[in-house]
C-alpha cells in the first residue's frame, strides 16, 4: 500500500477517535469539539483545565503518547496532560500522571 493512503488512514482514524470521544463526553453534559490541531488546539477542546490527547491505535507506547501530552500541554499552558485512547471493541482508557490524579482527587487542579 502506497504511504500516502496509509497516512491518510490512519488521520481518518484518528478523526474517527477524536469524534466518537467528543460524542461521549457531550453525551455526558460537557460542551466539547475537536481542537485544531494546526491552530494550537488540543486533540479536544472544552475540558477546562485539561489538555486531551486521543489515540486510536491497536499498539500504544503509553509513556511515549502520554509524553506528547504533558509537553503539549507545558508549551500552550492549558492544562493537566491527559491521555485519552481506545482500541478497538475496548473500553476508552484515560491516563494521567498520578501527581495531577492526587491533584484532583484533592480538587487543587
Amino acid at each position: 500500500m502506497e504511504k500516502a493512503k496509509q497516512g491518510k488512514r490512519s488521520r481518518d482514524k484518528g478523526k474517527r477517535r477524536e469524534l466518537e470521544l467528543v460524542h461521549i463526553l457531550n453525551d455526558n453534559g460537557f460542551e466539547t469539539r475537536r481542537g485544531y490541531v494546526f491552530q494550537g488546539e488540543p486533540d479536544i477542546v472544552g475540558l477546562k483545565g485539561f489538555h486531551v490527547e486521543v489515540k486510536g491505535v491497536e499498539s500504544l507506547n503509553v509513556r511515549k503518547a502520554l509524553k506528547q501530552s504533558i509537553d503539549d500541554a507545558e508549551k500552550r499552558k492549558d492544562g493537566v496532560p491527559i491521555l485519552a485512547w481506545k482500541k478497538s471493541n475496548e473500553p476508552w482508557t484515560v491516563t494521567l500522571l498520578l501527581d495531577d490524579f492526587i491533584g484532583m482527587i484533592r480538587r487543587e487542579i
